[in-house]
């Protein structure tokens, strides 16, 4: 473990900063002050949950778009069986939350679910880096009743000759009582490969979710066919990228409205003749990724006829020694164009601004998300993309290695980014934690974020007590987040080798409910039982977009209070979240005023007389950015019902 630590002194680098681009920051040191100053006076006003509505506007091409006339659409009730789980008082605070403030309550339920899951990373004492990422998750609703079902990867023996018997990647479905299913076999499923991480999409906009393996050498695309079965399509597809992928992203990055792909890449290495590394000791250490030749990312462009082409460098993405672990896509600057930020292990983070066309430029050093507070790179892992400060402005999560704090990159539009971890309270609470998938959102709709990280070492060396490790769990009051995971669960006193984590509101009560995968152990199942507000929740269904709606923006104002949030591509880490938004609104119980702005620039803007529904959004309901430039949606339009 003594190579380990010393070769941890190379994971801290400090970029230079060329003159131009110290000249930009120091314009926009004076703007991002005047940002702050703005933005302290509009939260912290209203007791640090939203904007004003006399000081806020619309986040984003939203607020300047033109909107179309009220959506015809309706909302549907959480079970009544449901209710009873969150009709306690409120819970109370954890010991380092703020006095008063309620603490979500979670119960993993994954063996009265049915969820039996272990990802096995093969380890056999050799310490291999290979065995340290895995796995993923991802929710979808693959046979199209409304349920958000799982599927899980899977490793194996990874160093196994090819006629060796592995495990295979499962497919769990949601029965809708509560428990799921295993139907991987029915499903046609046959993943054996060494799996990292899953993405889910509806490449095709048939209306299907379709699957994207990442994995320890080839890729691997199963094509929906909508009859609860999917078709191994990755040879036709062209996206069998053959090299050591950990987590992918779909969104549409040309604006064409179908899904694109952009697949992080990892590190050089043959499972069969792997690099090995040993301690002073002499005994096996997982080799410092900084001593692995680094393999490039890839971007695959949707043809439209059910193929892809391979375009990362035409398209004006770079990758010179990324070694990628986590991404997401994401409208960064308010342009309504798809970003793509990056984190890399060891090396700085990419933020790829898409010029238009389908082209783009790494532009993270200049906004100030390339390194952390110090312009140090870091081992970057997963990431969470959320507007905390409700601003309007996305800001970003990055999950780092132990003794790096994690870095949250606090977006002020104009003025960039800026690494306040210290400042919000994040640095010294994640110190000692090595994390990879993290989520950023209001778990107990108090119109509050929360933050959730997945812990645990990469280094399982009979001498290193810190392999195992407790998530974490987050709360934050308006100016710092508390860690407070003890209140929160059983689950989160127990320590774990964590990976990816993944939302969805499973059991459609109307909250966000949690996966999370460890090595070596059964995944988890959060079901989330918090006291809580009052909210509202948004499923997409796209016409001249993607199917799915992914890059879709919504802002929800509430009396005084405005909140944002993007269905962004990707995140967390090796994990997708469902396609939907939650919102919490805290208190309020209605009406609540609605902004949509679609991928395609089109614009819905309706009311919601009543809280507590989700609702179905068309985007044939939507007006086209330029056909109705001043209109107001007139009051009292009619809604149809979601059956």
């Amino acid at each position: 473990m003594a190579a380990r630590r010393r070769a941890n002194a190379l994971r801290v680098r400090r970029l230079p900063v060329p003159a131009s681009i110290r000249s930009h920051f120091a314009v926009n040191a004076v703007r991002a002050l005047w940002i702050v100053a703005g933005v302290g006076t509009l939260l912290w006003g209203c007791n640090g949950s939203g904007v004003t509505s006399s000081g806020g506007s619309v986040a984003g091409a939203a607020a300047e778009s033109p909107f179309g006339a009220r959506i015809g659409l309706g909302g549907a009730s959480p079970p009544a069986s449901q209710a009873g789980r969150h009709s306690a008082a409120a819970a109370p605070a954890g010991k380092d939350a703020p006095a008063g403030h309620p603490v979500p309550r979670f119960q993993d339920v994954h063996r009265q679910a049915g969820l039996h899951h272990v990802y096995l990373n093969g380890e056999r004492g050799r310490c291999l880096l290979f065995e340290t990422t895995g796995g993923g998750a991802g929710w979808l609703d693959y046979d199209g009743d409304g349920l958000w079902d799982l599927y899980l990867n899977q490793g194996g023996d990874a160093t196994a000759g090819p006629e060796a018997p592995q495990p295979s990647d499962r497919l769990f479905r949601n029965r809708g009582d509560g428990t799921f299913e295993d139907v991987t076999e029915q499903a046609g499923i046959r993943e054996f490969g060494y799996s990292q991480g899953v993405a889910i999409g509806d490449y095709d906009n048939d209306g299907y979710d379709d699957i994207y393996v990442t994995n320890l050498g080839r890729n691997t695309l199963w094509h929906n066919r909508g009859d609860g079965t999917f078709a191994e399509v990755t040879e036709v597809a062209g996206v069998g990228d053959n090299r050591w992928s950990t987590s992918a992203a779909w969104a549409d990055l040309d604006g064409d409205g179908l899904l694109d792909l952009y697949v992080a890449n990892y590190c050089v290495d043959d499972p069969h003749r792997p690099m090995e590394c040993k301690s002073r000791k002499g005994t096996p250490s997982v080799c410092h990724p900084g001593n692995v030749p680094a393999w490039p990312d890839e971007v695959y462009f949707n043809r439209g006829d059910g193929s892809f082409s391979a375009e990362f460098s035409r398209r004006g993405f770079a990758d010179p020694d990324g070694r990628g672990l986590g991404v997401a896509v994401a409208d960064f600057n308010n342009d309504g164009l798809a970003d793509v930020f990056v984190s890399n292990d060891t090396t700085a983070n990419y933020l790829f601004i898409n010029q238009g066309g389908g082209r783009f430029e790494d532009q993270a050093l200049l906004l100030g998300c390339a390194t952390d507070a110090a312009g140090s790179t870091m081992a970057n892992m997963g990431i969470a993309v959320y507007d905390f400060d409700h601003n309007g402005w996305l800001d970003v999560y990055v999950t780092h290695f132990r003794d790096e704090a994690d870095a949250l990159y606090r977006n002020y539009g104009p003025g960039g980014f800026q690494d306040e971890s210290a400042l919000a309270g994040i640095r010294s609470l994640t110190m000692e934690h090595l994390s990879f998938g993290v989520v950023m959102a209001d778990f107990n709709q108090d119109g509050l974020p929360e933050l959730i990280c997945a812990s645990g070492h990469i280094e399982n060396a009979p001498d290193y007590p810190y392999y195992r490790m407790t998530p974490l769990f987050f709360v934050y009051d308006g100016q710092r987040w508390h860690e407070c995971g003890a209140q929160v669960s059983d689950y989160f006193g127990r320590k774990y080798v964590g990976r990816a984590v993944a939302t969805a509101d499973y059991d459609e009560d109307g909250d966000l409910d949690l996966v999370v995968v460890h090595e070596n152990d059964p995944a988890a199942l959060l079901r989330n039982d918090s006291a809580r507000g009052h909210w509202l929740k948004f499923r997409f269904l796209g016409r001249q977009s993607n199917r799915r709606g992914i890059g879709a923006r919504v802002v929800v104002r509430a009396g005084q209070r405005q909140y944002m949030q993007e269905l962004c591509g990707g995140t967390s880490y090796a994990a997708t979240h469902q396609p939907a938004l939650v919102f919490g609104l805290g208190a309020w119980k209605g009406p609540c005023e609605v902004t949509v702005r679609w991928p395609s620039g089109r614009v819905q803007q309706f009311e919601t007389p009543k809280v507590d529904q989700a609702w179905v959004l068309d985007e044939a309901e939507a007006a086209e950015p330029s056909a109705s430039a001043g209109k107001q949606p007139s009051p009292g339009a009619a809604g149809r019902t979601v059956p």
